[in-house]
C-alpha cells in the first residue's frame, strides 16, 4: 500500500500545481489511478491531511536538493534553484507554494503551518545562499539578503503564472534578467 500512497501524493501535487488545491476532489485523484474514493479516503481521512503530506513531500525534496547542491559555488546553487523552477514552467505547472499561497485563507490551521514552514525554509536557504554569494563575490545585490530572497522568489512565483497568460518565453526572461542580475559585478 505503500506504493498507492505515494501515487496518491504525486497526483495531489500535480493537481494542486495546475488547478489549485481547493479546485481538486479525491476522485480526481482516484479516477487516474484506477483506485477507489475509499483508498484514498483510507490514507488521507481529510483533505487537509494530503495537503501536509504534499507540503511534506516538496519540504524533503527541497531540503534534498539543497544538500546535493551544498559543495557548489553559491551563485551554482542559485542556478540550480532557478532550473527547480525552468522545470516547472517546461512541464506547465506553477510551484507548490505559489499555488497554495491562492488558497492560503481556506486551509486548515496545521496545513497553513506547514506552507509557512515551506516557505520559511526555501527562504532562509536562499538568505544564506545570497549572503554566503556575496560575502564570496559569487553574487553582487545592494540591500539585505533577507528582502532579497523575498524579491527572488516573488518573481519566480509570479513569472510562473505569467508563463501561463504570455507563454513560457516570459519566465525565461525574467528568469534569466534575475540572474544576470545578481552574478555580475
Amino acid at each position: 500500500m505503500a506504493g498507492t500512497k505515494d501515487k496518491i501524493v504525486s497526483m495531489a501535487d500535480r493537481l494542486v500545481r495546475t488547478k489549485g488545491f481547493n479546485a481538486f476532489s479525491y476522485k480526481d485523484i482516484s479516477a487516474p489511478l484506477d483506485i477507489k474514493n475509499a483508498a484514498v479516503h483510507y490514507h488521507f481521512p481529510a483533505k487537509a491531511d494530503l495537503g501536509i503530506e504534499v507540503v511534506a513531500h516538496e519540504i524533503a525534496l527541497f531540503t534534498g536538493n539543497t544538500g546535493k547542491w551544498a559543495h557548489l559555488p553559491e551563485d551554482e546553487q542559485l542556478s540550480q534553484l532557478f532550473n527547480v523552477f525552468r522545470r516547472y514552467n517546461s512541464e506547465g505547472n506553477i510551484c507548490l507554494m505559489g499555488s497554495l499561497a491562492t488558497d492560503f485563507e481556506t486551509l486548515s490551521p496545521d496545513m497553513q503551518a506547514k506552507v509557512q514552514e515551506m516557505g520559511g525554509i526555501i527562504l532562509q536557504w536562499l538568505t544564506n545562499c545570497l549572503e554566503q554569494g556575496r560575502k564570496n563575490k559569487r553574487l553582487h545585490f545592494k540591500g539585505d539578503a533577507d528582502a532579497r530572497a523575498l524579491m527572488i522568489i516573488s518573481n519566480l512565483q509570479s513569472s510562473l503564472l505569467l508563463s501561463r497568460v504570455m507563454g513560457p518565453s516570459a519566465f525565461h526572461r525574467i528568469a534569466d534578467q534575475l540572474l544576470e542580475d545578481l552574478c555580475q559585478k
